[in-house]
């Protein structure tokens, strides 16, 4: 297991490599280029700039997260063979820069859902939250809220840039049915697997989240059946799982450490999310410490280890704690925490193991 800390950038994150640096553990820095727009190639300058900052701290590169895909290629328009085409020269350039790994979505319009971005835990610290009545109100008005409370900061998945065209997406989605999606997904997948074999990159699809229709949008990665047909539709050790336990835990019938089980061959990335459940559906987000959640993080964990799994892990979203001003999910105490929880348990794994 390789552990990796996901940041925004210079200029892009409250959290700084020299910090993530004292964080004990960390091998690696889940990167991207937040400033692209989807369908753009990514200039090996650009990544240039990248290697530049993570050198001196000794981290790898080797995850991105994400390179995102086109709206048109989810969509099926004839202009996404050209958008295929830039994304095939983005793994090219990144290849060149010992990437291994690139995590992606294929979620429409919105690649993650939540009604506050900043709810109290009653604790003094805050969280994100699901409140699943709000979702039946205006995505324009959702859409506003999240654009305001990240401020100045890049929120994926929510560009000002897209957000701006938001009627527009939803009236070019509207033909595209479930087994559409399914459809364009396959053909994505194929059009680019050469390429991944040939640069040495795996691809490594992310799970809705959360894993059920918004908006009348289909979602299809949400739960050990869908995965399994994701899986077989393009059967190739190239096309893997970003296995995000949040993401699927969301819907409490999800049994994460048994999809762990049972697809550990074909996941290459992991995130390690606690959910807490409420009785009528709402979720929040809690600490790594399994006790506090319903994501079962320790038997998550044990799964990996029984499956000997050596690919890449880190902690997903964390609270925002001791008056930390960061991006929503993404600070540096409760990911350095969560950081902190996991390898104790792996290494008593490990421990057990040797006996």
């Amino acid at each position: 297991m390789q552990m990796t800390f996901r940041w925004y950038g210079e200029g892009n994150d409250s959290v700084t490599l020299e910090q993530i640096k004292q964080i004990p553990g960390v091998k690696g820095i889940v990167w991207a280029l937040h400033d692209k727009q989807p369908g753009e190639v990514w200039e090996a300058t650009e990544i240039t700039k990248v290697q530049k900052q993570l050198e001196p701290y000794g981290f790898n590169m080797e995850v991105v997260e994400s390179v995102n895909v086109h709206d048109d290629i989810k969509i099926g328009l004839p202009s996404r063979d050209q958008y295929i085409e830039n994304y095939k020269q983005t793994l090219r350039n990144l290849s060149q820069f010992g990437v291994k790994v690139v995590c992606y979505n294929f979620m429409p319009v919105f690649d993650w859902t939540r009604t506050d971005l900043f709810h109290p835990v009653g604790d003094g610290s805050t969280t994100m939250y699901y409140e699943k009545d709000k979702i039946f109100e205006d995505p324009e008005k959702m859409a506003s809220y999240i654009l305001e409370e990240s401020g100045d900061l890049t929120m994926p998945g929510w560009e000002p840039e897209r957000m701006a065209k938001l009627t527009e997406l939803f009236e070019a989605y509207k033909p595209v049915t479930r087994e559409k999606l399914w459809d364009n997904l396959k053909y994505f997948l194929e059009a680019i697997i050469s390429t991944c074999r040939e640069c040495g990159i795996k691809m490594a699809i992310h799970p809705d989240d959360p894993p059920w229709d918004i908006f009348g949008l289909p979602r299809l990665l949400v739960d050990d059946k869908s995965i399994g047909r994701f899986l077989a539709m393009v059967d190739d050790p190239y096309n893997c799982l970003t296995l995000c336990s949040g993401s699927l835990s969301s819907n409490p019938t999800n049994h994460i450490a048994d999809i762990v089980r049972k697809y550990c061959n074909r996941i290459v990335f992991a995130h390690i999310r606690n959910v807490k459940h409420f009785p009528n559906g709402d979720f929040m987000e809690v600490s790594h410490r399994d006790c506090e959640g319903n994501t079962g993080v320790l038997d998550i964990i044990k799964a990996y280890h029984d499956c000997g799994y050596e690919g890449y892990i880190r902690p997903d979203h964390g609270r925002h704690i001791w008056n930390e001003k960061c991006r929503p999910g993404y600070g540096l105490y409760d990911r350095a925490l969560g950081i902190m929880y996991i390898l104790g348990a792996w290494e008593m794994l490990n421990k057990e193991k040797e006996h």
